[in-house]
């Protein structure tokens, strides 16, 4: 049971960050989080080693867990240095990639069409992510393949919340099927630019749902 609560605490708290409900700057105290989510203090204090891990709180020896946050910014600066790196990978896994890797992102691209066949949209994030790492694995370069998971985690409460926008996973899975389909074609080029457009668009909009999370939480204070 405690380890199904962690990802659903953790989720929420990305939104309460991501939204200004918490902070940046704030300490988070795993007491009155857990007393607010009715849960114990171990759940709390994994989601929060899980956010610390993507660089969405900072945990201080003997001082306790602090927000922190990409500035506006920086946060795009960052969609666009993932999209650079995306390209890069998408552009070597057309040309490196074997019947394995091949196997691994079909499958992934598969369970991202079960999940919106199903309608469930808690399942396609995964699946997605997991897209996106076959394609990292597909390049056959360590260095690139750990820079672009690095960002990947970084990025990824932006990336799953941009999947509320209206539409946006229909979206986001049409923009898979043409990455694939590149790829499976051997057309670095074109799985370059369509996997580029594909991670600027999540950060374009993120920054509207952002915005219009932002007015909903100002008008509820």
């Amino acid at each position: 049971m405690r380890g199904e609560q962690t990802p659903r605490l953790r989720e929420a708290l990305e939104e309460d960050i991501v939204v200004g409900r918490l902070r940046p700057g704030q300490r988070l105290d795993e007491v009155g989080l857990a007393e607010r989510f009715g849960v114990s203090r171990t759940p709390i204090r994994e989601a929060l080693i899980q956010l610390a891990a993507s660089g969405m709180v900072e945990m201080r020896p003997r001082r306790g867990t602090f927000v922190t946050l990409l500035g506006p910014r920086e946060l795009v600066e960052s969609f666009e240095l993932m999209a650079e790196v995306e390209a890069s990978c998408a552009r070597l896994a057309a040309q490196r990639m074997g019947p394995s890797d091949q196997k691994a992102i079909s499958e992934a691209h598969a369970a991202c069409c079960q999940a919106v066949a199903d309608g469930d949209e808690a399942a396609y994030y995964p699946a997605n992510a997991l897209f996106h790492a076959a394609i990292y694995a597909a390049t056959n370069n360590r260095v690139l393949r750990a820079e672009a998971l690095r960002l990947q985690l970084t990025l990824q409460p932006y990336r799953r919340l941009q999947l509320k926008v209206p539409r946006r996973i229909d979206a986001s899975l049409a923009e898979h099927e043409s990455i694939l389909e590149a790829l499976l074609k051997g057309d670095g080029a074109s799985a370059s630019e369509r996997i580029r457009a594909h991670v600027l668009v999540q950060g374009e909009r993120f920054m509207s749902l952002l915005a219009a999370l932002q007015a909903e939480t100002e008008d509820a204070i």
